[in-house]
């Protein structure tokens, strides 16, 4: 196979991830639950505050790792 046509369906795919991503933040306000999973920390202090999303990097991981195994599954 040419290089060109694997190119294409790179950029086919990284396109549709892409567009994926920007729909999900997009509409990310709206659903109440997206970032404020349990298991996503919050940590308060007198002057700094740290948040680290735990639960929802792993949703967002599996999700997208499912996706991907889908496109690339022959």
């Amino acid at each position: 196979m040419t290089p060109l046509p694997q190119l294409g369906k790179l950029l086919i795919v990284i396109g549709g991830v892409t567009a994926v991503l920007g729909m999900v933040l997009l509409f990310s306000g709206k659903i109440p639950w997206f970032g404020r999973l349990p298991g996503d920390f919050h940590f308060r202090g007198k002057h700094v505050s740290f948040y680290f999303p735990l639960a929802t990097s792993l949703l967002i991981s599996i999700i997208l790792t499912i996706i991907l195994w889908l496109i690339g599954k022959k």
